[in-house]
């Protein structure tokens, strides 16, 4: 802890730093580092990107910052394992541009004070001071200012361990979905897988784990879709997400297979009067989904004799209201023609009625007519 102060207080003080101390869960077993919140609030952006560590070798590694976590999650492995990082070891973050640290290692078993101070003449600074809204020096040493928060004690580490992992055969956590020790369970929920296991393998749904990436993301997807993506999985005989593209984000491919899970549901509940718009949008969404690697295949299949029934049907139903406009036009028609014949009948009625009321000097004339002399 001293050497990592000392290296820190040789440094330039325009570039703000930060030590942060190695727990078991940042090198082997979690693979997540959470940064002073502090820190994060004055100098790191306010969402989500991405942040490039650069060692004493100048070699940078692309990590995965975390606004909700304060903290690394993808990559951050890579850079442990690379640089063989122990329990132990204390580094030194400084901030050289924005998102881009540069990183001292003072390892706890082979450092010297002579290897801390060489350590600075491989200084190289290509960036501006970096601004923030706050007018102090930032420095900042986590034990320090914390009262030891993550502190080189072994029963705290032990504690933190005991939070992190509470069943040894839990397994580690990935380092792109893994959680700050601060923030619950997520560290917990996902592990790694010890085996890759086929579908025939599966007897029943109490050896169905859901395995991404190697790891297995069950605590990801509530119980219920589980179950009945186990169910989808058994009528074709295989997983589903067999295939997804490698990296994918662990809550992304959950969220596939839920909404997976959700389209099938809807539409095997799916009646002659649904909009055939929701069928379209099911079949983008599932269309999404096969592009990244889900086997969603049999179901855009199903949508599709769906929308072509629906198809089929609005084209009848479209036939059958033009049938019946021609239909009533044509009665307008027969309307129109029956009241002019009508007309004419009145009219020859009113004619016939007239002639036969004729008056009596018109039957007087016929009759001296009809009697006349020869």
């Amino acid at each position: 802890m001293l050497r990592a102060e000392e290296v820190q207080a040789n440094l330039p003080s325009h570039f703000p730093s930060f030590v942060k101390y190695m727990l078991h869960s940042h090198v082997s077993r979690g693979f997540w580092l959470s940064f002073p919140r502090k820190f994060c609030d004055s100098y790191l952006p306010k969402n989500d990107d991405t942040v490039v560590l650069v060692d004493e070798n100048e070699e940078e590694f692309a990590t995965k910052y975390l606004i909700d976590k304060n903290g690394l999650s993808g990559g951050w492995r890579g850079f442990s394992i690379a640089h063989n990082l122990l329990e132990g070891d204390f580094l030194v973050f400084q901030l050289i541009q924005p998102c881009k640290f540069k990183v001292y290692i003072i390892r706890e078993n082979n450092l010297t004070e002579i290897d801390g101070a060489i350590s600075l003449l491989n200084l190289d600074f290509h960036a501006r001071p970096i601004k923030s809204d706050q007018s102090e020096d930032m420095k900042i040493c986590e034990a320090k200012e914390q009262k030891y928060l993550e502190p080189p004690v072994h029963q705290d580490v032990k504690q933190e361990e005991a939070i992190l992992i509470p069943d040894s055969d839990q397994g580690p956590a990935s380092d792109q979905c893994g959680s700050d020790s601060d923030n619950g369970s997520e560290v917990l929920s996902i592990r790694f897988s010890e085996s890759r296991l086929e579908f025939k393998d599966v007897k029943d749904f109490s050896g169905f784990n859901i395995l991404v990436d190697g790891l297995i993301i069950d605590a990801e997807i509530p119980a219920h879709i589980r179950t009945k993506y186990y169910y989808l999985c058994c009528t074709q005989k295989s997983f589903l997400h067999e295939h997804l593209l490698g990296g994918l984000n662990c809550k992304l491919a959950a969220g596939m297979i839920t909404e997976t899970v959700n389209i099938a549901d809807a539409i095997r509940a799916s009646k002659i009067s649904i909009p055939r718009d929701f069928l379209e949008t099911w079949d983008n969404t599932l269309k999404g989904f096969e592009c990244l690697g889900m086997e969603v295949g049999f179901l855009r299949a199903r949508l599709g004799k769906l929308i072509n029934m629906s198809c089929e049907s609005d084209s009848i139903l479209l036939s059958k209201r033009v049938e019946l406009a021609e239909a009533k036009e044509e009665m307008r028609n027969l309307e129109e023609k029956v009241l002019k014949v009508k007309q004419v009948i009145q009219k020859l009625d009113s004619e016939i009625e007239a002639l036969t009321l004729k008056d009596t000097s018109f039957e007087l004339k016929f009759k001296a007519l009809a009697a006349a002399p020869w």
